[in-house]
């Protein structure tokens, strides 16, 4: 078959001898985008195997567990919650250029300010208040946290990615301050806030323990999908993103809209720090880090920053993250290697992006 046969038809937009011209398109973003997950399970699973660990069955128990399993299901439903919030705040920000890496710090804070903040007030207003009240002060932390890098960013154009990454350092060991000077339990001999009952937290969905936050974070993130894609706020988020001086001549304000970007994104990370507070934990305990949201980063460069494609990868990462905990236990592999996985992903799709430029400018 000649190289004529398969040229598009620039009328009809089809190909005239394989099929529509969008096929290859298509099948590139396919290939970029499950080629990294696929290369990277297979990476790991010779990992596995230069550990005399049998990959196959690993594997096999991470998807029991993490899909397979009723209870397990339900787990991983759990756990996406915080996730998707996580992922929504980085969305909002990967897209509009800036580098919000300090997801992680802003999530704690978020997590004790709720923590702190509904024991206290369930004392005196319903359940339904308390959970308002403190996903507001979770937020509003949140983003106070990010207010000195997004100046440093908007006014001064410092690297956000360092001012950010010091700030989650900080964050953290704040947060463990919090719990063991300010809001620690006197009633407890383990360093932790107060917890809140499980009556008052979240509720669950139908007869499951699947959490009520899921359907929060899930309205959340198709809401940053839509505004990102589909208002002009976002188009201007956009335009600052692509090219900032750009953005200058168009008129735009882009320290303000920077300083929004930020206020956005980490009161997302906030909310998600209270979302596994108040609908899983009830509390937070000193020296918790689950360190979400740098692990949540590849799954939304998979997802190319789309808010719907980003749900199914962080439910991928889910099923790994549940299911590597109970295949841990059982095969005697180290609870970090999902870690390790999600590394390899990210380095992965790395490298499949600087071949992928290398060959659009070879072309060019």
């Amino acid at each position: 078959m000649t190289s004529e046969s398969l040229s598009a038809d620039p009328e009809t937009g089809t190909s005239t001898g394989g099929g529509p011209s969008w096929l290859g398109p298509l099948a590139k973003r396919l290939a970029m985008t499950i080629g990294p997950v696929v290369v990277a399970l297979a990476l790991a699973g010779l990992l596995l195997l230069a550990l005399g660990i049998d990959p196959l069955r690993y594997y096999t128990y991470v998807v029991e567990r993490g899909l397979l399993s009723p209870t397990g299901v339900q787990q991983t439903l759990t756990r996406m919650a915080p996730l998707l919030l996580l992922a929504a705040g980085l969305i909002v920000a990967f897209r509009a250029g800036i580098w919000n890496l300090g997801g992680d710090g802003q999530f704690l804070l978020g997590a004790v300010a709720a923590a702190a903040t509904a024991p206290v007030v369930i004392t005196v207003l319903p359940a339904w208040a308390t959970l308002l009240i403190a996903f507001v002060v979770a937020t509003l932390v949140a983003m106070l946290w990010s207010l000195v890098p997004a100046l440093l960013k908007a006014y001064q154009g410092v690297n956000e990615i360092i001012t950010t990454l010091m700030m989650t350092f900080l964050g953290a060991s704040f947060a463990n301050v919090l719990v063991k000077l300010i809001f620690l339990d006197p009633a407890t001999t383990v360093p932790q806030t107060r917890t809140l009952p499980v009556a008052d937290r979240l509720p669950r969905l139908f007869d499951t323990t699947i959490s009520g936050g899921l359907v929060l974070a899930l309205i959340a993130i198709v809401a940053v999908h839509v505004m990102m894609m589909r208002t002009s706020f976002g188009l201007k988020l956009r335009i600052v993103g692509a090219n900032p001086r750009a953005a200058v001549h168009a008129g735009l304000d882009v320290p303000l809209l920077t300083v929004a970007v930020f206020a956005i994104s980490a009161g997302l990370c906030g909310m998600a720090g209270a979302l596994e507070v108040l609908g899983v934990q009830g509390n937070v305990r000193a020296d918790w880090n689950p360190g979400y949201a740098l692990t949540v980063i590849p799954m939304v460069f998979l997802a190319r920053f789309n808010g719907f494609a980003a749900i199914g990868f962080v439910f991928l990462l889910s099923v790994l993250s549940i299911g590597g905990e109970s295949a841990a236990r059982r095969m005697g592999v180290p609870n970090d290697f999902t870690l390790v996985l999600v590394a390899i992903v990210l380095i992965v799709l790395a490298i499949a992006e600087f071949i992928d430029h290398r060959h659009k400018k070879a072309k060019g």
